[in-house]
């Protein structure tokens, strides 16, 4: 693991695990990131009160030195970053002081054991270390460990929800994400070496795992079991290629404003910083799609408008089985978009944003962002900008009439 004093320049434009330290190299906060540079870089800006909060404040000024680890792939980092934060326990990287607000790995014990996400609350109050075969986390971000999951699971399938010899194939099976436990398509032994390989994977263990496989392609194709031999090649190219393409496009779930037309925009609404509320809009086609509309109570009291958009697009791209949108809309000036370009990082998303700046009327006058994307989505943008707003104002009346009943 490389040392540096507090300053960025020196940190690769790569993924990879970050750590700040104090003076006697206690570990004060680990995280992860798919650009080393950028990420730190990001902790020595001005509004960083706003955008991180008051903790992260403190544990910036307490730090004395920064390591850093650079990984072969931000999945990796995510795992790394999970195991060191589990390792240390570093105080500033609980948001909710507890382990409940984290995500979690769980491997089941079973003869065919699942492999699921769990929430932190479900997992301490819901299952019984009988249950659970092998635990890994706690992993800040619930989107980025699903959407790892997600590559885990194309190059190492495994089952989660369906039962084993069922007779009759799951969905998953039959898009190639299971490995047929409900069918008896494979056999326990089989399995068994998936879990294991699983196992290395989470324990950071990549290269080890590697070099397994390549033992057993070559004694399969010693054995002339050729077809056995092919798949193990295609799993360990897969491993060592994790930056590749066509691996990417699952890691960030790319989004550049030419796929669905669905246009998000968001606001935040309340009166002397009471009863403070976001909204999320969604425009397709040109028109509001009112069903897609999402409200958001702020959880952070006394948040400000910043950071009250960072937790609305946090909770937004928490849930993966949204459908991702081709442009997002922000109302407010550079903090409020700097502040959605670091949520953007976070969970591994590269989706363009545009901020809309009102004039003392609160009516738009200018959209900054993109050109090409602002003359395509000219119209979207300001329905969306508008919708936004109406639609929180609404809410934040609706708390306010709650409130004084």
């Amino acid at each position: 693991m490389k040392k540096t004093g507090l300053h960025f320049k020196q940190l690769p434009d790569a993924p990879g695990v970050y750590i700040f330290r104090d003076s006697k190299r206690g570990v004060l906060y680990v995280g992860k990131a798919t650009s080393l540079r950028s990420r730190v870089r990001s902790y020595f800006s001005k509004d960083i009160e706003v955008s991180r909060g008051p903790v992260i404040v403190k544990m910036l000024e307490e730090a004395k030195s920064l390591t850093w680890e650079e990984t072969d792939s931000v999945l990796e980092a995510l795992i790394l970053e999970a195991n060191l934060i589990k390792k240390h326990q570093p105080a500033a990287n609980t948001r909710d002081k507890d382990n409940k607000s984290f995500n979690y790995v769980v491997i089941t014990k079973e003869d065919f054991p699942r492999v699921l996400t769990i929430r932190g609350r479900e997992l301490f109050s819901d299952w019984n270390d009988k249950d659970i075969k092998y635990l890994f986390g706690p992993f800040p971000s619930g989107g980025s460990l699903r959407t790892a999951l997600g590559i885990i699971r194309k190059i190492l399938p495994f089952r989660d929800t369906c039962a084993p010899e069922e007779d009759k194939p799951c969905f998953n099976r039959q898009i190639g994400l299971c490995p047929g436990v409900c069918a008896s398509g494979v056999t326990k032994t089989d399995y068994a070496k998936t879990i294991r390989n699983i196992k290395l994977l989470f324990d950071g263990k990549k290269n080890a795992l590697v070099k397994q496989l390549e033992r057993e392609m070559k004694k399969n194709a010693k054995d002339e079991k050729f077809e056995k031999a092919a798949h193990l090649k295609h799993q360990i190219f897969a491993l060592t290629h994790l930056q590749e393409a066509a691996l990417l496009g699952s890691d960030y779930k790319v989004s550049r404003g030419s796929d669905s037309g669905r246009v998000e925009g968001y606001d935040v609404a309340h009166i002397s910083e009471t009863n403070r509320v976001g909204v999320m809009v969604v425009i397709e086609d040109g028109v509001s799609n009112k069903a897609e509309y999402r409200k958001f109570t702020i959880k952070v009291a006394s948040a400000g408008d910043v950071a009250a958009l960072q937790e609305i697009l946090r909770r937004r791209f928490s849930h993966v089985e949204w459908q991702l949108p081709s442009l997002i809309v922000i109302d407010g000036g550079v903090a409020q978009k700097n502040i959605a370009l670091r949520v953007m990082d976070e969970f591994g998303y590269k989706i363009p944003i545009v901020n809309v700046v009102k004039n003392e009327r609160h009516k738009a006058s200018k959209i900054v962002g993109n050109r090409v994307l602002v003359e395509k989505w000219e119209k979207e943008i300001l329905l969306a900008n508008s919708e936004a707003h109406r639609f929180a104002l609404s809410f934040h009346r609706q708390k306010r009439r709650k409130a004084l009943q």
